[in-house]
């Protein structure tokens, strides 16, 4: 550090030396990346800060992490990587984030800034248009232009990602070792957090008469309706109305324990749900997009009229139709239309009987399946229930993405919070970073990663990264030796689907070699035996679970029929 001279105030500090000083104001302890040679002097300056560094295998795994670490904390999430081929590597895990919500900040190195003299040493082989690249990814892309520019260009990135955006900014090497005067650090103020839009009141009034008017109406919650806190609104809506209760896969478990909860809408239903479902006359849907797997491509609610509530108006009939639109806060909106139906307003509907109450406390959810285990492979939906009593009651679950998404509904969790999914980009292989990241921004109960063998071969490195950074985690390898989905797709237009399907290899010594206590599961009675690591998991824990290939998600039968119109 140095004094100005010309000046004798404030300090002369190299740029990167600036940002991660703002970075420390900002209260971030915990940053995720994979450093490369434009990127390591900085890192080295966010660990003399005390700053922590956890550094990932490959860097759509670095990011991946900081949006599960975001989105388990609802902190900033910061990653850092480097230019060039870093930056593609990782464009995979930031198109995904951008369209996760999660408050996300991408550091990238960046080629230096053109000074206008001559190159003496010939082409940079990592040269790449960033910039360009990004923003057409839909990214809001920053770019630190000099040494003085480089902290509002920080601050610039920093105000997007606190909205529940994924920002990019670009530090050029040269730009980060301009020497710039600096004041002393001082805290940013953290942007204060919306305040919730309240409906209007014709609208209220507008949804109150269609459900007054209902008989046998359902309430559909989605992760919207979670994260506006609607949970005990949406019920208190649901009893005067007479209303039986469900939610979107995001919204997973919202309502569990609730003697009226139906569980999931579509795609991930159980027959007790559908048989409900297709009796109502009426759906409320609080915060949640409507989109094919929710909807089953359109056939999970029967046409009846919809309300539908959500924050933003462009949501509102982007993907289903909508007969009332709801602008506003969901906790507001059921609070609203609650206050709008006089009480008693359920007096006599049919889906608060005794009869319907005693129809969901009879159902089991984990007989709603025909087995379909071997002697040498287990069906997911016998392996989803049986795990489900084996793992802890507080736990989160991150799913990676595949045909191994049927056991979802069997696998419970305290509520949405501790749940999710990792598809936004309708691909697999981001659920291992995303799982490092949730482990590590909540080290207090056990993270459970389920994944597929083909995501996991995408992303195997980062068992080591698991041992390294010693990030407490439990994998679910669903391993039916194939792409399962590709698998179930070429059947089902019966063509050849041996380029889908792979050798049975048994990943549980390559685990344990990396330090995990492995396990092959075959038989349920295997998983059994392997119960201690489960309830109670003292380190890092592998299954590799062999399923029974021949066994589809349900999903898969849903895109084929709307595929070829026999919907």
């Amino acid at each position: 550090m140095k004094t100005n001279a010309a000046t004798g105030s404030g300090r002369v500090i190299q740029a990167h030396q600036a940002i991660a000083e703002d970075i420390k104001a900002l209260g971030v302890d915990t940053v995720f990346g994979l450093m490369s040679d434009d990127t390591a002097v900085f890192c080295t300056a966010l660990d003399g800060l005390g700053i922590a560094f956890h550094g990932a295998r490959h860097e759509n795994n670095a990011i991946a992490m900081a949006e599960g670490y975001a989105f388990a904390t609802g902190r900033l999430g910061v990653a850092i990587v480097g230019r060039g081929p870093a930056t593609a590597n990782g464009l995979h895990a930031a198109v995904a984030a951008s369209r996760m919500g999660s408050k996300l900040l991408i550091i990238y190195g960046e080629q230096a800034q053109p000074t206008g003299e001559v190159n003496p040493t010939g082409p940079d082989y990592k040269s790449f248009n960033a910039t360009g690249v990004l923003q057409a990814a839909g990214l809001r892309t920053f770019v630190a232009t000099s040494g003085p520019a480089a902290r509002t260009a920080f601050a610039d990135a920093v105000a997007a990602a606190e909205q529940g955006t994924t920002a990019a900014l670009l530090l050029p090497t040269n730009v980060q070792h301009t020497e710039i005067e600096a004041p002393a650090a001082t805290p940013r103020a953290v942007p204060a957090p919306r305040k919730p839009a309240a409906p209007r009141a014709q609208a209220i009034a507008a949804a109150a008469e269609v459900l007054r008017a209902s008989k046998r109406p359902i309430i559909v919650a989605g992760r919207g309706a979670h994260l506006a806190g609607a949970k005990e609104a949406i019920e208190a809506l649901a009893e005067r109305s007479g209303a039986l209760l469900i939610t979107t896969a995001k919204g997973k478990d919202m309502f569990r324990g609730h003697p009226f909860n139906l569980g999931i809408l579509g795609s991930f239903s159980h027959s007790m749900a559908r048989r409900m479902v297709d009796q109502a006359d009426c759906a409320v849907v609080f915060g949640a997009g409507l989109n094919f797997l929710t909807m089953s491509f359109g056939a999970s609610l029967p046409p009846v009229p919809l309300i539908q509530v959500d924050s933003s108006r462009a949501n509102i009939g982007r993907y289903s139709h909508a007969d009332v639109a709801v602008v506003g806060d969901a906790k507001l909106a059921a609070e609203g239309i609650l206050a709008a139906l006089p009480p008693g307003s359920n007096a006599e509907k049919p889906f608060r009987s005794e009869e319907v109450r005693g129809m969901l406390a009879a159902f089991d959810i984990d007989k709603d399946f025909q087995p379909a285990n071997t002697p040498r492979t287990v069906d997911m939906h016998s392996l989803g229930a049986a795990l489900n009593k084996l793992l802890p009651e507080q736990k989160n679950i991150v799913y990676d993405a595949g045909n191994f998404l049927g056991i979802l509904p069997y696998l419970s969790v305290p509520g949405p919070g501790h749940f999710k999914m990792t598809s936004e980009f309708a691909s697999i292989g981001l659920g291992f970073g995303t799982a490092l990241g949730v482990a590590r921004g909540r080290p207090d109960i056990p993270t459970v990663l389920v994944i597929g063998d083909g995501g996991l071969l995408m992303t195997m490195g980062e068992l080591e990264t698991v041992v390294r950074e010693d990030i407490p985690l439990v994998i679910i390898l669903m391993n039916d030796c194939a792409y399962g989905a590709e698998l179930h797709f070429l059947r089902m237009r019966s063509l050849p689907d041996a380029k889908s399907a792979f050798p049975d290899v048994d990943f549980a010594p390559v685990a344990a070699a990396f330090g995990f206590e492995a396990r092959t599961i075959r038989t349920l009675e295997d998983l059994q035996a392997a119960a201690p690591l489960l309830r109670s998991p003292q380190g890092p824990v592998f299954l590799d679970c062999k399923l029974n290939a021949d066994v589809a998600a349900p999903f898969m039968s849903e895109f084929y029929a709307f595929e070829t119109g026999k919907h």
